[in-house]
C-alpha cells in the first residue's frame, strides 16, 4: 500500500527470463538511481493519475488469475482485455491514461513495452465511442468579475486564510495563470526551488510609468527547467489584484524564502504554504452557502483569457500572457465561441481576425 503517485515506482514488476528486460550490468544503487531519474520525467499529478491506472491494471489481472510475470511485459492481448473490460464505465480519457500508466511503469523499471499500437490504439478509440455520457464533463465555464467579486465579498480581507486566498485568485484571474502555478499540493511538499516565494516577485514599469507586479514561476506545467514569468497590473473595481496583494502583505507578511501566499494559522503565528485544495474548499462553503455556482480552478485561467480578449486585446497578445500553446488556444476560443459571438459581432474587423483564428485549419 502506498500513495498512488509512488505506485510507478514502488511497485516492482515481478523477475523475467527475457533477457532484453534485464537492466544494465550496474550496481544496485545506481540501478535505483536511473529509477528515481526516469520517475521524475511526469509530473506529481500525472504519477498519482497513472498510479490508479496501475492498480486498475493489477485488479483486472487479479481477477482473471492472471500471474505476475505476465503482467510486464505486458502482450498486446492482455492490454486490449484491459481495455475491452473498463471500456463502457469510464471516459475514453481516462482509459487512455490508465493504459499510459501501464507503459510508463515498465519503463521506469526497464521492461520493454512491445506492444501492438495500431490495435491498441484502435480499441482505445473504441473505448472513447463507448464511454457512458456521464463521464463527459461538460467544458469547465470561465470565472467572469462578476463571480469573481461574489467571491471575493464573502472572503474577510483581516483573516489570514481569506486574505491569502484572495490575492492568491485574483492574482491568478489577472496574469492568466493556472490555479496550480500560485498553490502546492500539499503543506509538505512546498519547495522554493519548484514554487513561487516572495522573492519571485518585483515591481516594474514602462517609460511612462505604467507599473506591474511580475512573478517568476520557477516550475510550470510548459517550462519544467528554466520557468516562466508572468505578471498584473492594477485593475479598477473589487477584483484588483493590486489591493488584494498588498492586502495579504500587510495581514500575513510572509518572508522573502516563504510561498508567496503563506498565511499565518494559529495564535503562535506560523506560516503555512496554501494549498489548492484549501483555496477550492474555502470558497466552496463560500459559493454552497450563498446559491452560487461551483467554483473551478481552472476557470480562473479561462476568465482570465475571455475578460483580456473581451476587452479588445489582440488575440496573440493574450496567448502569449496566458502561456497558451498554439493548438490548446485554437481549442479553448472554439469551444468558448459561444460566449464571444455576441460581444464580436458589432465589429467586423475583430469577428474577422476570431474566425481566422478560431476556426480549425482546411484539411
Amino acid at each position: 500500500m502506498c500513495p498512488a503517485g509512488d505506485r510507478l515506482r514502488i511497485w516492482e514488476p515481478a523477475p523475467t527470463n527475457d533477457t532484453t528486460s534485464a537492466p544494465p550490468l550496474l550496481p544496485e544503487g545506481e540501478r535505483e538511481r536511473i529509477k528515481d531519474l526516469l520517475t521524475n520525467a511526469w509530473q506529481e499529478s500525472t504519477r498519482a493519475s497513472y498510479g490508479t491506472g496501475l492498480l486498475t491494471y493489477h485488479v483486472f489481472c487479479d481477477q482473471r488469475n492472471i500471474d505476475e510475470a505476465s503482467r510486464a511485459p505486458a502482450s498486446t492481448d492482455l492490454i486490449i482485455a484491459f481495455v475491452s473490460a473498463i471500456a463502457g464505465s469510464f471516459a475514453g480519457s481516462t482509459i487512455n491514461n490508465y493504459v499510459s500508466g501501464i507503459r510508463t511503469w515498465h519503463i521506469i523499471h526497464h521492461v520493454p513495452w512491445n506492444i501492438n499500437h495500431l490495435a491498441v490504439d484502435t480499441a482505445l478509440r473504441a473505448a472513447t465511442a463507448s464511454a457512458p455520457s456521464k463521464s463527459t464533463k461538460p467544458p469547465r465555464q470561465p470565472t467572469t468579475t462578476d463571480y469573481l467579486t461574489s467571491i471575493l465579498n464573502h472572503l474577510d480581507k483581516n483573516i489570514p486564510l481569506d486574505a491569502a486566498i484572495a490575492a492568491c485568485i485574483t492574482t491568478t484571474f489577472w496574469s492568466v495563470s493556472r490555479l496550480g502555478e500560485f498553490t502546492v499540493r500539499t503543506i509538505s511538499s512546498f519547495d522554493g526551488k519548484r514554487h513561487a516565494t516572495g522573492r519571485a516577485t518585483a515591481l516594474d514599469q514602462d517609460r511612462n510609468g505604467l507599473q506591474v507586479r511580475t512573478f517568476r514561476l520557477p516550475f510550470t506545467k510548459s517550462a519544467k527547467e528554466k520557468g516562466e514569468s508572468t505578471s498584473w497590473a492594477q485593475q479598477p473595481g473589487p477584483t484588483d489584484p493590486w489591493e488584494a496583494f498588498e492586502n495579504h502583505q500587510h495581514v500575513n507578511n510572509p518572508p522573502p524564502d516563504a510561498h508567496i501566499f503563506a498565511y499565518k494559522t494559529n495564535r503562535r503565528k506560523i506560516l503555512t504554504p496554501l494549498t489548492k485544495r484549501k483555496v477550492i474548499q474555502r470558497i466552496k462553503t463560500i459559493t454552497s452557502s450563498n446559491n452560487l455556482p461551483n467554483f473551478e480552478g481552472h476557470g480562473l485561467r479561462i476568465g482570465g483569457t475571455l475578460e483580456y480578449l473581451l476587452r479588445g486585446i489582440p488575440f496573440d497578445v493574450v496567448q502569449s500572457m496566458g502561456r497558451w500553446k498554439s493548438d490548446a488556444f485554437q481549442l479553448y476560443l472554439r469551444e468558448h465561441a459561444q460566449i464571444l459571438a455576441p460581444y464580436l459581432q458589432a465589429n467586423p474587423a475583430i469577428n474577422l481576425e476570431f474566425v481566422r483564428i478560431a476556426m480549425p485549419p482546411p484539411r
